[in-house]
């Protein structure tokens, strides 16, 4: 805000206001310097207030940021307790009421909730399915084969290790002895 002084010369030759003597006016022009003098002076000190609050913060290590947070919590706080956001709140609370009692909207939820079981009881069917299918193809023979041959050649390995070889033993279990014509890879 800037101060504009009143220009009493300019003042003095404005036209009187009709109603008022020569005299009443410039008893109001004095006291309208006065006023103005004095909000200069509340401005002047303002700012002096203001300079001292903010190195009183400073010193007690209040930033910027901890006022701006306090200002904002105060001004969303003012915004809840306002008419406005009353109001509003109240009608947004009865237009829930009203959807949430259509009929429109009990279908809705029931279509859904029946379509989210439907899709559980699904998802559950087919897991336990996999599962099944799994521990049958576990039980077979190719698989026994398999996971007996992991099982030789890992016993292998770590009594190799222990034994101090670096020498690892060949992926088929003997040297030159080739892999039997029944092998599922």
């Amino acid at each position: 805000m800037t101060d504009v002084p009143v220009d009493t010369a300019v003042a003095t030759q404005a036209p009187a206001v009709e109603g008022l003597t020569d005299a009443e006016a410039e008893e109001l022009r004095a006291e309208l310097a006065k006023v103005e003098e004095e909000v200069v002076t509340l401005r002047q000190v303002l700012a002096a207030k203001e300079r001292h609050c903010g190195e009183l913060k400073r010193r007690l290590g209040l930033s910027a940021l901890e006022g701006l947070k306090q200002n904002l919590s105060r001004g969303w706080h003012d915004v809840q307790v306002s008419n406005a956001y009353v109001k509003t709140s109240e009608k947004l609370g009865e237009w829930n009421e009203k959807v949430t009692q259509s009929d429109l909207y009990k279908k809705t939820q029931e279509t859904l909730s029946q379509a989210g079981q439907k899709t559980s009881a699904a998802l559950s069917t087919m897991g336990s399915a996999i599962s099944r299918k799994l521990g049958d193809m576990r039980n077979s023979a190719t698989f026994k084969s398999f996971e007996d041959r992991v099982g030789t050649i890992k016993t292998k390995v770590v009594s190799g290790r222990e034994n101090g070889s670096d020498n690892l033993p060949s992926p088929t279990g003997s040297g030159d002895r080739p892999l039997p014509d029944h092998t599922p890879f």
